[in-house]
């Protein structure tokens, strides 16, 4: 384990330990947050790159790293290039992953997924989610429109979580994230927006929670009391008829009575990013003073629940993120694009220096891809992969440039890993 600097400020609270109630203690309260890796082979098997990445984030001195989603079904993927977790078959090299990190003195969270209706078109058989709801117009090139899950399919759902986790577990993971934001399919369940069914899976706000609920339940069941199960949640959609925060507030409570061991705060969808900084409301003076996107909502949350609180979105300064953990509205500060950019970035964090390197607007000058904001994940992810493979991110990477490098990527590797699942 990295022992950290000794100049360190002892004022500085980012330095501070955070002992979850299982007693897993996270060494500092900073962490990577999720980010799309997609560093899976055609048919969904992690790569070594993995190994490479990981381990350079936690030398960093990072306290907490959550993994980029990884998929509960090869059949239902988000992107070409996922990893999923069905069964015990690469063990030996998600070892080596949690390793990779442990070693360095970080713990290490899965970020469990399936992405429901929200999956490029082309890239699985078929999607399914609560209801069958297209995306809104301008998006329904990119996604199809998904068949309503039946009764079946979500139990199948619910237990392949839990497989997921146990493996996980397994494996020497410090824990696993249930996706449970950002449009994925269990935000789509806990939204009317997406979810308009009318048996014990949908109507009612409590039949909606009905399914993170399952999943939660059946995780621990295969886990164990003393393995944390953290999840993430939006504070709300950001979407007409989507999930409020006052419905994203009775979740919490739910989860946290029933046992969860952190949760992280952030909100969108892909139809609205608010992730990435995308809301008129995160672009407000205040906002971008107090920097995190959702603490409000935190401190709000706070005065409901104690269970750990984790808040990813906007933060840019280590003055800002101790101002953060000062207010009491949250326990865990979370990184995502920045260390992208700069990977090394906790460790002059942690010291009370801030990173060279600014978050920017990824932008192509293509209106129609620009507006989607699909190149907050893909440049992103490129960067990300120069990381993996022992080189450094060019932060500076021209965003046209990456968005046709990456769309031909993804037609090939689209094609790639359906010709793989056809030969299972």
């Amino acid at each position: 384990m990295n022992a950290m600097p000794q100049d360190i400020p002892a004022t500085h609270l980012l330095n501070q330990p955070l002992v979850l109630k299982n007693g897993l203690v996270l060494r500092n309260r900073l962490a990577k947050a999720a980010m799309s890796e997609t560093l899976g082979t055609d048919d969904n098997r992690p790569l070594p790159d993995l190994v490479q990445l990981y381990r350079r984030w936690a030398a960093s001195g990072l306290g907490l790293i959550v993994t980029g989603n990884v998929m509960i079904d090869r059949r239902a993927l988000g992107e070409p290039g996922n990893v999923a977790i069905e069964d015990e078959a690469d063990l030996p090299l998600l070892r080596e992953w949690a390793q990779a990190a442990t070693a360095e003195g970080a713990a290490i969270f899965v970020q469990l997924n399936h992405p429901g209706k929200q999956s490029s078109k082309g890239l699985n058989a078929y999607n399914i989610a609560p209801s069958a709801v297209p995306f809104r117009e301008d998006m329904a090139a990119f996604f199809a429109t998904p068949r309503e899950a039946t009764e079946a399919e979500i139990l199948d759902i619910v237990a392949r979580f839990g497989r997921s986790a146990a493996i996980c577990r397994k494996a020497g993971f410090s824990g696993v994230e249930i996706h449970g934001a950002h449009g994925y399919l269990v935000n789509q369940f806990l939204s009317p927006h997406h979810n308009r069914r009318t048996d014990r899976w949908g109507g009612s706000a409590e039949n909606r929670r009905r399914f993170v609920l399952s999943v939660y339940h059946e995780i621990r069941r295969q886990v164990g009391p003393d393995f944390p199960v953290a999840i993430k949640l939006n504070s709300a959609d950001f979407q007409r008829g989507g999930f409020t925060q006052e419905e994203s507030m009775d979740t919490i409570r739910a989860l946290a009575e029933a046992g969860v061991d952190l949760i992280e705060i952030s909100g969108g969808t892909y139809e609205a990013p608010a992730m990435s900084g995308g809301t008129e409301e995160q672009k407000r003076p205040s906002t971008l003073a107090r920097e995190a996107y959702f603490l409000d909502f935190a401190e709000k949350v706070r005065a409901s629940v104690d269970v750990p609180l984790m808040v990813t979105g906007g933060f840019r300064t280590a003055a800002g993120m101790n101002a953060a953990l000062g207010s009491g509205g949250l326990d865990v500060v979370g990184l995502a694009r920045l260390l992208a950019i700069d990977p090394d970035a906790a460790s002059g964090l942690l010291a009370g220096r801030d990173s060279r390197e600014m978050v920017r607007p990824i932008v192509t000058g293509i209106k129609a891809v620009d507006r989607l904001g699909l190149m907050e994940v893909l440049w992103y992810t490129a960067q990300i992969k120069r990381i993996a493979r022992g080189r450094d991110p060019r932060p500076r990477e021209s965003g046209l440039w990456s968005f046709l490098k990456s769309a031909a990527r993804s037609g090939w590797a689209t094609y790639r890993t359906r010709r793989a699942r056809a030969r299972d």
